[in-house]
């Protein structure tokens, strides 16, 4: 098998390319081969051109945040010989979280014995996203994120929880309309509406509690608008997870499962895994079984228990 490193050299405060070459030479990893990504997009081109000629098993390592790890899982997706191990050294790693914790998927011994497990993907358009499309309130929580991206005191959470700041003020009523399998679910206006295929969004947001990412449908969650003060007493719950637990909150959240979500926007556009999609239209597509995640055995285990 070879051991392919894609590496977002702003990751880990600029220092992920040398602890990795430190990593891989300890273990003796004499077979591994570090690429340092460019500019935006660039580790997606580079996995698809290497996948065109691997004649072996080929493990991607996504080094870096979610966005790095969106890049990798574009290149790689459909290929059967390759698999993709995210190792977290970014800003923000919320995809993981479905499976365990920064520290499981940052032991490299753990992830080079890990185990490969096939986890749905979502297509919209030309593109995959592995974990959260999201939009509405959560587009103009993107873009602060997005404006935000290169102040060293503003990242990851910090950023978000800025950008949730931002949105309360600006962007609580949205124009969208959202199909699930041809059923209509919005009347035209969001607070927000995360189609997810991982359970977390923006660091600590346990926006899709019940998602599971083998079943082979999209969960789908709509939130209508609410008043600010609704929504203080919402994002406590919706941060731990229980906004479909709450009674009270039933009438203002509309849950589905299904295999494609069609969405309609005024013009904001929507969010694939952290990045910003401006247009009017989108169909999101369930994949199977899309892609293989490599997944460290503490990390599996309780979902082989569950």
């Amino acid at each position: 098998m070879e051991h392919v490193f894609v590496v977002n050299p702003a990751a880990g405060r600029g220092i992920a390319v040398d602890e990795i070459r430190k990593k891989t030479a300890d273990m003796g990893l004499e077979n591994a081969r570090i690429y340092v990504t460019r500019s935006k997009g660039d580790g997606t081109l580079f996995v698809r051109e290497y996948c065109k000629t691997a004649a072996d098993k080929v493990r991607f390592y996504a080094c870096g945040g979610d966005g790095t790890l969106n890049e990798v899982v574009n290149g790689a997706a459909g290929n059967a010989l390759a698999s993709v191990c995210p190792y977290p050294c970014g800003s923000g790693n919320d995809f993981i979280k479905y499976y365990g914790t920064k520290e499981m998927f940052s032991d490299l011994p753990a992830l080079v014995n890990g185990r490969e497990v096939a986890a749905d993907l979502m297509r919209v358009g030309d593109r995959y996203a592995v974990n959260v499309v999201n939009f509405g309130f959560d587009t103009s929580v993107c873009r602060t994120v997005e404006a935000l991206r290169g102040n060293p005191l503003l990242k990851g959470k910090r950023a978000y929880a800025v950008g949730v700041i931002r949105a309360f003020f600006t962007a609580m009523r949205s124009g969208y309309r959202v199909r699930v399998d041809g059923e209509d679910i919005s009347d035209g206006e969001i607070l927000l509406c995360t189609v997810a295929n991982g359970k977390y969004v923006g660091g600590s947001y346990k926006c899709a509690p019940r998602s599971d990412n083998t079943d082979g449908l999209l969960e789908v969650c709509l939130v209508k608008p609410v008043s600010r003060l609704k929504f203080i007493r919402l994002i406590g719950a919706y941060a731990e997870g229980k906004h479909l637990e709450i009674p009270e909150l039933s009438d203002f959240v509309a849950y589905r499962r299904g295999k494609r979500v069609e969405v309609e926007s005024e013009k904001d556009g929507v969010c694939i895994d952290g990045e910003i999609t401006d247009g009017r239209r989108f169909e999101i597509d369930v994949v199977p079984a899309g892609v293989k995640i490599v997944v460290p055995d503490a990390a599996l285990a309780p979902h082989e228990n569950r």
